[in-house]
């Protein structure tokens, strides 16, 4: 069962009864490549509203050994990386930086550089919500994100898988 077919069609008690595989197969991929994610926040059920199944997934986030978090964060794509371009990424991704699509070929050479040097800097790729962010603002912030500490780096990564995830969540559920 999908998470487009959960929110269309349970309400909130149906959803706290699936049992873990059924509610792990519906969001396992709202949180990139790590359906863990849903299958951690699947013990804090019932859910109340969006807000609690949401928090419960940041949740699981959080609460993972530090290595686990890193490697979940390395687990997400380039923007405009080497998965985009082999059309490789989660439906979710492609979607979300199809937006990206229309670089010039001087900003993608300058944003696979940015992003080349974030990864080397951090250890993980940089991670923004494309569909809050403009161009600018995107690149702008890759630029001025690098000379994070890598501690604050991961923090804001998380801050934007948040919003992203939210986005989703909300486009399956319907919420705006």
């Amino acid at each position: 069962m999908s998470a487009q077919a959960v929110g269309a069609t349970l309400d909130w008690q149906q959803l706290g009864e699936l049992d873990c595989q059924a509610f792990t197969a519906a969001f396992g991929e709202i949180f990139e490549h790590s359906p863990w994610v849903a299958k951690a926040a699947w013990s804090n059920r019932p859910f109340a509203d969006l807000d609690a199944l949401h928090a419960a997934m940041l949740g699981a986030v959080r609460l993972a050994p530090a290595a686990q978090r890193i490697a979940f964060l390395r687990s997400h794509p380039e923007l405009a990386g080497k998965e985009a371009q082999a059309g490789t990424m989660t439906g979710h991704s492609t979607r979300e930086q199809s937006g990206l699509n229309a670089l010039s070929r001087a900003e993608l050479e300058e944003l696979h550089r940015l992003n080349a040097a974030y990864a080397q800097r951090h250890g993980f790729p940089f991670i923004i919500a494309v569909l809050g962010h403009t161009k600018s603002q995107i690149f702008d912030a890759l630029r001025t994100r690098t000379g994070n500490n890598t501690s604050h780096e991961a923090d804001m990564a998380l801050q934007q898988i948040a919003a992203i995830t939210r986005r989703r969540l909300n486009t399956m559920f319907g919420a705006t």
